[in-house]
């Protein structure tokens, strides 16, 4: 009988030790693994920074990954206590791939929005033309995208429709054309009406001298000559530069003498004699 019990003491001091041992492995994994997370997280951090990459897309890509290795951690740990992780794993990839599908819009949002933030297809303050609106951008969110239009309006956009379609950004550049089209009469010496246009554009400081102005005979048109009237200017004196040529065009043919001509029609009748 005594031997027994000496065998049951025994085996219950190496189940003991065991488990103790165990607990020990499984602390030391944890403690390691979140040792570990933190610091994968600083250097994704700091390689996205040295990247410049957006401060709101680095914070969350930081975190996502500490995240997901303190799950690979945790799983690790309790594997290593005899729980059987299999199960676990599943229901993890099951609650996933149901959250996915549930999120799919958001998702595709999230994405288009992370792309946006890498590649800068345009930044805060630039006036871009997308998703059918144009706008001023006011701020680039993860999921959406603000604007604000010409005539005071705020557009959300969501950035999946962003990344999607076409995207113009007129302040990528420092210097746009500005292109128009001068209607002529037949009449007009079409000598004189380029002398007074290029003398327009020669007037006006903000139309710069490189690249030069072009004008040129566009097009013998239905009712006008045309001429295409493309000077190139800054980008932040587009509009400006747009108004006041038309403007400062119509008073100066008023004043030489060159008509503007309106689309007309002749009209011929025929008196029938019914004698």
């Amino acid at each position: 009988m005594g031997g027994e019990f000496e065998g049951i003491k025994d085996w219950l001091a190496k189940q003991s030790l065991s488990a103790v041992g165990q607990l020990a492995m499984a602390a030391l994994i944890l403690v390691a693994g979140y040792w570990a997370a933190r610091v994968v997280r600083n250097i994704v951090k700091r390689i996205m920074t040295k990247a410049k990459v957006e401060a709101t897309l680095v914070s969350f890509i930081g975190h996502l990954v500490y995240i997901a290795l303190l799950t690979f951690v945790a799983i690790a740990a309790l594997s290593r206590l005899g729980v059987d992780t299999t199960s676990f794993a599943a229901v993890l990839a099951a609650a996933g791939l149901a959250v996915g599908f549930a999120l799919q819009g958001s998702l595709g949002n999230l994405a288009g929005g992370i792309l946006l933030i890498i590649f800068r297809p345009f930044k805060v303050a630039d006036f871009i033309e997308a998703a059918g609106v144009m706008g001023t951008v006011e701020e680039i969110q993860l999921f959406t995208t603000q604007l604000r239009t010409p005539d005071n309006k705020t557009v959300i956009i969501p950035n999946a429709k962003l990344t999607g379609d076409n995207i113009i950004n007129y302040s990528a550049k420092g210097t746009r054309r500005v292109d128009m089209v001068i209607g002529a009469s037949y009449s007009a010496d079409i000598k004189k009406v380029k002398e007074v246009l290029e003398d327009i554009l020669a007037g006006d400081s903000r139309v710069l001298k490189d690249p030069a102005a072009t004008v040129g005979l566009l097009a013998l048109a239905d009712s006008s000559v045309n001429f295409a009237v493309r000077p190139w200017v800054n980008s932040a004196d587009y509009w400006a530069v747009y108004f006041d040529t038309m403007e400062a065009v119509k008073r100066r043919f008023d004043a030489e003498g060159i008509g503007i001509p309106f689309p007309q029609r002749d009209v011929h009748i025929y008196k029938h004699d019914t004698d």
